[in-house]
């Protein structure tokens, strides 16, 4: 009777302890998922996928809105591109619990022909595609990729990894672009309002002989200017006065603006007559380019006129082919820009500044 006695008050210590680890510990005794998806339920709504459909996600990240794409009807063919070599590697696992429905393929937008190509995809024949531009969360939380301001870590940012050796680093960039450059970098691509102070620094810090390739450099760099500069984000959370910086040049460093620009030019191109496009943007720059598009006016699109001589891999639009996608209009699915539910948004934080547009493909 006392041994079994002592066993439960074990069992009884045990379970306590385990509760207190919980609560100090959190989410870190669970297996995090790798991302949450962003506005998935109205992502599958609005693409109403049917069976036997075709639907090509151009940012698979970790799988979250193609798995329910997957489960929203039968026998969906699903495209899944993305440019990050670790995102290759979920969309591998996805096809081995799909294996005659998934089509893993790695790239940027920019090299979606050869890759459909490869796999006897032709224009006019896809009935969705998806876009859910920037970053995400794997990439932020691994210190290593050097995304994130709050992690410390080298300062990469290239999305493509080591697939292209002679891409430079945002750490390069830092190191190689002149004052004026850096300036227009951190000034479009940021819309840092300090942004030429915080080009001046970096050029005083290479006048000492220093280099900044660290998150935690750039962070400590860009707040010794920016110190009487109190920000918050969209939540009143304090927010990092470098994270504007951060933005530019993690955009800079991947060719985004670009990417992306070239990526809706593509989906108007593959998309059959009544395919629907769905896209989530971040930031005013991504989403001023999907409304141009969307509402046929493209021609003030392209970045080009900013410095990219330090990007390796720069995509040109040929100009007889967007003068007649200026002709060709989509039809809106709904009235006005979609944001997340409260909810959702204070179940997870970072689809806060999320905004989703619909459409369809009318001629």
């Amino acid at each position: 009777m006392t041994n079994s006695f002592n066993m439960l008050n074990k069992q009884s210590l045990c379970q306590c302890y385990t509760l207190k680890l919980v609560k100090i510990l959190g989410k870190r005794l669970y297996h995090a998922p790798r991302h949450v998806p962003v506005m998935v339920d109205e992502v599958v709504s609005f693409m109403k996928p049917e069976q036997g459909q075709t639907i090509l996600d151009m940012t698979f990240g970790s799988g979250g809105h193609s798995r329910r794409l997957l489960s929203a009807a039968a026998n969906i063919k699903l495209l899944a591109l993305d440019r990050d070599p670790l995102a290759l590697g979920y969309a591998e696992e996805l096809a081995q619990e799909f294996p005659f429905q998934v089509t893993p393929l790695l790239g940027r937008f920019s090299e979606l022909p050869k890759l459909l190509e490869s796999k006897g995809i032709k224009q006019n024949t896809i009935d969705g595609i998806l876009f859910d531009f920037g970053c995400s969360s794997m990439q932020f939380d691994e210190a290593s990729r050097g995304f994130s301001v709050s992690k410390n870590g080298p300062l990469d940012m290239r999305m493509d990894g080591d697939r292209f050796s002679d891409s430079p680093t945002a750490s390069d960039v830092l190191a190689k672009a002149t004052e004026e450059d850096l300036y227009k970098i951190i000034k479009y691509y940021g819309e840092e309002s300090l942004a030429r102070k915080i080009a001046r620094a970096i050029i005083e810090v290479r006048y000492l002989f220093k280099t900044v390739t660290t998150t935690e450099d750039l962070a400590i760099l860009v707040e010794s200017v920016c110190t009487h500069s109190h920000r918050v984000d969209k939540l009143q959370r304090k927010s990092s006065v470098a994270t504007k910086t951060f933005q530019a040049l993690r955009i800079f460093v991947n060719n985004e603006l670009n990417e992306i620009n070239y990526g809706l030019i593509l989906a108007h191109k593959y998309l059959k007559i009544g395919g629907r496009i769905i896209t989530i943007t971040f930031h005013s720059l991504e989403d001023t380019i999907v409304k141009r598009h969307l509402f046929g006016n493209i021609i003030q699109n392209t970045v080009n006129t900013l410095p990219l001589k330090y990007t390796s891999h720069c995509t040109h639009i040929e100009e007889s082919f967007v003068k007649n996608i200026m002709d060709r209009k989509w039809k809106m699915l709904h009235g006005h820009v979609l944001v997340p539910k409260y909810d959702e948004v204070e179940m997870n934080p970072r689809s806060r500044s999320a905004k989703l547009r619909a459409a369809v493909k009318t001629c």
